[in-house]
């Protein structure tokens, strides 16, 4: 199981450079105050010959006089190398070791499990691909192993191996493991964690760590060792998202000038097209420049220096992107943070924040609320103490480029930095949607007073069915810009009125020239103006009218709040799948070249995400299908729910 290979003797330069292109898999072991976490570890070191004669040696003297175990050797000590952690017997601080197999290298972070040191587990799990949250298999879940596997979850830690250790402590029982594993689902099942594995073991004896124990005949899983040998991980990194936070700028003599940095994401080619944030200026990439010289094409984490065609201004801070997909840029944000201070964190308090190469003062303007971690659930609180986690609304001094978390590590986190101490006090992740404070979204909104009533018609729905011929509905068109929205409505309308059909034609414009002229293009904008247009589409469903209605509506869930105002019964979607580069070329106005110049903002399919519908009523292909065809999908659906006769 060793990294060991025959190549070592015949031909070291050779192994050297495959032991170089192994897959690297970082990976952290968490969980309660001693479930065996560093007892683990010392055994997957041992057992993949990682530790040296001496080594073993001095380890089998410090166990006489430091184990747990009375006389066995004890692989915790291995990790626990502080005198106050041999002392205790506990995990203080976070210990890193290394070691490798044939198909591997591995970097593992061995954390605390005490409540009090849980920010030093949260620094652990920051970096890491897979997370090992051991459980004592006599205790079961405790309050320590949900906080851990709620903040590996929140940490975007997308491999989870849950280990149910000390098995040997209860017999091996396949009911104790049974029991355990159902608990921690129901748990889990409130976190965003997709791929979550369940392994007995008992790290001390070895079963199940690296080969199968013969003591748990139920058990027809994988060992712990294969899974960290064998889980798939190249999927992990973002290669879509191109960012280059410059981290300095390389000018050895006159002929020169390289901006250097690491690629927090994405891949580069000589020739591409680039454009440097915040001043939105634009060029090629001359050339990629590394250590060992020059390559064609950089990707997420190689640390490079990179030359442009143009001579244009770039410095420590700024950041190179691709024309076509920029991240967001701005001074406000939602996050949830992480405290890590001594002090509390108190709303108003000025502190520093650093993300990617850039260090920018600023403050939290608000403390939205706390998440207690028992119970995932959320409580308002005015300040947060040590190791507690809280969604904030972050304000700085100036314009940072940044990403959701979730879809970008590198440039969706923060530190929050004292200024007095220069103590790392927080850490921060980014989320996608920023709730305004003084938000134009009303959908949960009550009415100005209690005492208004509507008055029901006078004029039955029967009624106007008899009298049109038809009952009221909505058809609500959307797609991305350029998909062919407004075509497509304004050619079903004139065909509803040409067949002697009641309709109205509800779309953006309209809306925005009058209901809505008070409102922006911000999500919360779109949100409000899409409340505004449902309220509308309702009212003219009522009045036995077939409503047709064109918005972008780049959110699914504000398009499925829209279909509980107007009703589900009498609501149709239909989506224009179109690809965007289809809609860019078939974009008459030039929306998306003032998206990419940053004229624009929050352009949904450029500078925001546009959520496609997974259930729509209907989907279109206007960049396949003729017009009249469209047309009359929408006119046979239509009949088919027994809207039009």
């Amino acid at each position: 199981m060793s990294h060991q290979s025959e190549l070592i003797a015949s031909d070291i330069d050779a192994y050297l450079a495959q032991h170089e292109r192994k897959e690297l898999l970082r990976f952290l072991t968490c969980g309660s105050v001693d479930d065996g976490k560093s007892t683990l570890i010392g055994r997957l070191l041992i057992e993949s010959k990682m530790v040296y004669e001496d080594q073993l040696a001095a380890l089998e003297k410090d166990s006489q006089t430091h184990g747990t175990i009375g006389d066995r050797l004890d692989p915790a000590l291995l990790t626990d190398g502080l005198d106050d952690e041999r002392q205790q017997g506990i995990t203080i601080d976070v210990a890193y070791r290394y070691f490798s197999t044939a198909k591997r290298k591995f970097i593992i972070a061995d954390t605390p499990g005490h409540e009090q040191y849980t920010r030093n587990m949260a620094t652990g799990a920051s970096t890491c691909d897979l997370a090992i949250i051991l459980i004592d298999a006599r205790q079961g879940v405790l309050t320590q192993t949900k906080r851990h596997s709620f903040i590996t979850s929140l940490l975007g830690v997308k491999h989870i191996v849950v280990a149910i250790n000390k098995m040997d402590l209860v017999d091996y029982s396949q009911e104790v493991y049974e029991r355990i594993r159902e608990e921690y689902i129901q748990f889990a099942a409130r976190m965003s964690s997709d791929d979550v594995h369940f392994i007995p073991i008992s790290a001390l004896d070895g079963d199940n760590v690296v080969v199968r124990s013969e003591k748990m005949p139920w058990y027809d899983g994988n060992t712990l060792m294969h899974m960290l040998e064998n889980v798939y991980i190249a999927s992990d990194s973002n290669f879509q998202d191109f960012r280059f936070p410059v981290q300095y700028v390389n000018r050895p003599h006159l002929d020169f000038r390289g901006f250097c940095g690491t690629v927090a994401s994405g891949t580069i080619k000589k020739g591409d097209e680039i454009m440097v944030l915040p001043a939105r200026t634009t060029s090629r990439v001359k050339s990629i420049l590394t250590y060992e010289g020059e390559i064609e094409e950089a990707f997420t984490p190689l640390s490079v220096t990179m030359t442009l065609e143009d001579e244009i201004d770039a410095s420590r801070g700024d950041m190179v992107v691709r024309v076509g997909n920029q991240p967001r840029v701005g001074q406000r944000m939602d996050a949830v943070v992480v405290w890590m201070g001594e002090e509390p964190l108190v709303p108003g308090t000025r502190y520093l924040f650093k993300q990617t190469t850039k260090v920018v003062p600023g403050s939290v303007q608000s403390l939205r609320y706390r998440i207690d971690v028992n119970t995932l659930h959320r409580e308002p609180a005015p300040s947060l103490a040590l190791n507690e986690i809280g969604r904030c609304e972050i304000q700085l001094d100036d314009n940072i480029m940044f990403d959701a978390y979730k879809r970008n590590r590198g440039t969706g986190s923060m530190v929050i930095v004292d200024r007095i101490t220069n103590v790392t006090v927080g850490a921060v992740m980014i989320l996608d949607e920023m709730q305004a404070s003084e938000s134009q979204d009303h959908w949960d909104a009550e009415p100005a007073s209690a005492s208004l009533k509507g008055e029901p018609s006078q004029v039955t729905d029967e009624e106007r069915e008899a009298r049109f011929g038809q009952r009221g509905a909505t058809v609500l068109i959307t797609g991305l810009t350029g998909s062919g929205k407004r075509l497509v409505a304004h050619a079903l309308e004139r065909q509803l009125f040409d067949s002697g059909r009641a309709c109205a034609l509800l779309d953006g414009p309209k809306m925005r020239l009058g209901v809505s002229k008070d409102l922006g293009f911000t999500p919360e904008g779109r949100s409000e103006n899409m409340r505004r247009a449902a309220e509308c589409a309702r009212m003219l469903n009522d009045a036995g009218l077939i409503t047709v209605a064109s918005f972008l509506a780049p959110k699914k869930d504000v398009r499925d709040r829209a279909r509980e105002v107007v009703g589900s019964d009498r609501f149709i979607e239909v989506f224009l799948d179109v690809p965007l580069e289809q809609c860019r070329e078939r974009d008459t106005n030039g929306m998306y070249e003032l998206a990419d110049s940053g004229e624009i903002q929050d352009f949904p399919g450029v500078t925001s995400p546009y959520e496609e519908p997974v259930a729509a009523d209907l989907t279109l292909t206007p960049h396949t299908e003729s017009l009249e065809t469209c047309v009359e999908k929408i006119l046979e659906l239509l009949k088919q729910r027994g809207f039009i006769r």
